[in-house]
This record gives C-alpha cells, sequence and structure tokens, in this order.
C-alpha cells in the first residue's frame, strides 16, 4: 500500500471504496489507501478495468467515494475539480473550430483573467511545449502528439500544482511516447507540480516515476509499490540502464497473475 514516506502529503485516499449502481451494484475499486508526496510523479499501472480512472476521477473530485475520504492540500473533495488541479484525458479534448492559441486560452477566459496575462501565459506554453509555430492552426491541422501537446498546455496555463493524466499517450506510436514522456518530465520539473500518471504501459510508468503503485483486479487495490530511484534530471534515456529492466521485471512480475484474473484465467 503507498504511503507517505519521507515529503508532505499533496493528496490523499483513505479507505476509498467506489461502488456503481447496479443490479448486482458493480464494486470497482478499493478499499485503497493513496499519500501522494508533494512534487512528486507517480504511476499507477494495474490490468485493464481494474479502476485506474476511477481512483483518477475520486482524485480529481470528478467521483465521490462510495465510502472513504479523498482530500486536496487539506481540503476535502467534494465532487467537483477544485482550483490547483489540472486534468488530461486520453481522448483528444482540444475544440476542433479554435486555434491552438486559443484552446490553450480557452480556461483562463472563462476563469475571467486579464487579456494581457492571457497573453502571456499563453505564449509561454507555447513555447514551452513547442507549438508557437502552430499557434493559428487548427487541430485536424496537428499531429495526434501535437494535438496532445494542445491539451497539455491547456492545463499548464493554469498552473496546477496536481496534474492527473489519463493515459494522456495511449494512441501514440511507441517512439512518440518516449519523446513525450520526455516533454512530460521536463514540465513535471519546470512546474514542481505534482504528478499522477494513469499508464497500461510498464516501460512508460517505469521510465517516467519516483514511484509505482501496482494495482490488483477488480476491485482495484494497491498490491506493490515500486521506488525506481531514478535522479530528477532522468529522460527516456534511461530505458537502456540495466536497472530500468530490473524495474519493468518486478512490475511484471507482480501484474501478470491479476491480469490474468481479469480474463477470468489462473495464473499457472
Amino acid at each position: 500500500m503507498p504511503d507517505a514516506g519521507q515529503g508532505a502529503a499533496h493528496a490523499t485516499l483513505s479507505g476509498v471504496v467506489r461502488r456503481y449502481p447496479g443490479n448486482p451494484p458493480v464494486h470497482a475499486l478499493g478499499p485503497l489507501d493513496l499519500a501522494l508526496r508533494r512534487g512528486e510523479f507517480f504511476s499507477v499501472v494495474g490490468p485493464s478495468g481494474c479502476g485506474k480512472s476511477t481512483l483518477l476521477d475520486v482524485l480529481a473530485g470528478l467521483s465521490a467515494p462510495t465510502e472513504g475520504s479523498a482530500s486536496f492540500e487539506g481540503a476535502p473533495l467534494r465532487g467537483q475539480v477544485p482550483d490547483g488541479i489540472g486534468v488530461v484525458f486520453q481522448e483528444d479534448a482540444s475544440f476542433p473550430w479554435l486555434t491552438v492559441a486559443d484552446n490553450v486560452a480557452f480556461g483562463l477566459r472563462r476563469a475571467g483573467a486579464d487579456a494581457a496575462e492571457i497573453a502571456r501565459r499563453v505564449a509561454y506554453a507555447l513555447d514551452f511545449m513547442g507549438l508557437k509555430d502552430f499557434a493559428h492552426a487548427y487541430p485536424a491541422q496537428l499531429s495526434g502528439g501535437m494535438r496532445q501537446r494542445v491539451c497539455i498546455a491547456r492545463t499548464l496555463v493554469l498552473r496546477p500544482r496536481l496534474i492527473l493524466l489519463d493515459e494522456p499517450f495511449g494512441a501514440l506510436d511507441q517512439q512518440t511516447r518516449l519523446l513525450m514522456g520526455d516533454e512530460l518530465l521536463r514540465l513535471w520539473r519546470e512546474t514542481d507540480a505534482t504528478v499522477l500518471l494513469i499508464t497500461h504501459a510498464l516501460d512508460e510508468a517505469a521510465m517516467l516515476s519516483d514511484r509505482v503503485g501496482v494495482m490488483s483486479a477488480r476491485p482495484g487495490r494497491f498490491i506493490d509499490t515500486v521506488e525506481t530511484g531514478w535522479p530528477r534530471e532522468r529522460d527516456s534515456r534511461i530505458v537502456s540502464e540495466a536497472a530500468f529492466g530490473a524495474i519493468t521485471a518486478r512490475l511484471w512480475s507482480c501484474l501478470r497473475g491479476e491480469s490474468l484474473k481479469a480474463l477470468g484465467r489462473e495464473a499457472p
């Protein structure tokens, strides 16, 4: 079970259970506990249908736990995303009728930010994410990886202290995923935000994370937490290190039986 360890807990889940109504009800998640350390990069892996996205929804304040409690910076989460939390989903959430710059500015305009402040923050985010030359392009003119950069930039301009990512690179090819991982690590270091990433890719989790939480088959609970030991100044070149292979092997060793359970099979 993940614990706070060293460093202040930035967001916590305590005894969280999530059930969905039905006949019979679906027990999707928990009970589980999670304490995210301020400024860490934490990834969650687990078999399909184990409740990873449900966990993110609870931590974002989008879904209230059936049992237990969720909090961010000491305040309870009450069914809506609070200021300070940014969420990026796997699906392309850009608005096709808006330019890249207007997509990135969307949240700031809704919040009523000053025009000069919007222009300054948008210019910074576009430059940071390598989108400056595409400010006046529309999403249909961009690759899948670039559209995900737009979605990340739209979150970045809001200056979240906790960034939640639900398989944002799931539709991309392996090489692009590695390069987007480098961009994500750069964003994490630049902003000092706490990051939680949901992913199916064990190599992605091993490369990006300070800690990786491994979830069981549904109802999802944490069955292992792996400390990677990577330095903060890291990038995709660590995939060639022997320790990287050892970390991915440990993750798969823990996850293999749970994945078979999710398929209705027993591990031999």
